[in-house]
């Protein structure tokens, strides 16, 4: 008869090969320096990109006659700014694929690798 508890629990006497203690894995040194790696790197990029955002919103709403100020042609310093958003947008994605690639990804693959021979038993 079932008492109650987590359907993850193993009962008392119970082979613990193919189980993994994922919480364990969770605050190990390796995943922790996983999590500051990507965190170093995303929370600055964030942080960054929504300061330029909402600047280029400010100055579309309160500095509408520098925003309107012709560079050349039809071009004027807004749409420079808007186009600007999305260029940055384009260098920022290719630049978090790249570090996500040499950075990240071996660090996953790794705990990765060790979590299936874990439960494998390997």
């Amino acid at each position: 008869m079932w008492q109650g508890g987590l359907v993850t629990d193993t009962p008392p006497g119970a082979p613990t090969q193919g189980r993994i203690d994922y919480i364990a894995e969770e605050n190990s040194p390796r995943f922790r320096e996983l999590k500051r790696t990507h965190r170093s790197f995303v929370f600055p990029l964030s942080v960054f990109f929504l300061v330029w955002y909402f600047v280029y919103v400010l100055l579309a709403g309160w500095a509408k006659d520098f925003m309107a100020q012709p560079v050349f042609g039809d071009m004027n310093v807004g749409l420079l700014i808007g186009l600007g958003q999305f260029v940055t947008t384009l260098i920022i994605t290719l630049w978090y694929v790249r570090f996500a690639n040499s950075r990240l990804d071996p660090k996953a693959a790794a705990i990765r690798e060790d979590l299936e021979k874990q439960e494998t038993g390997a």
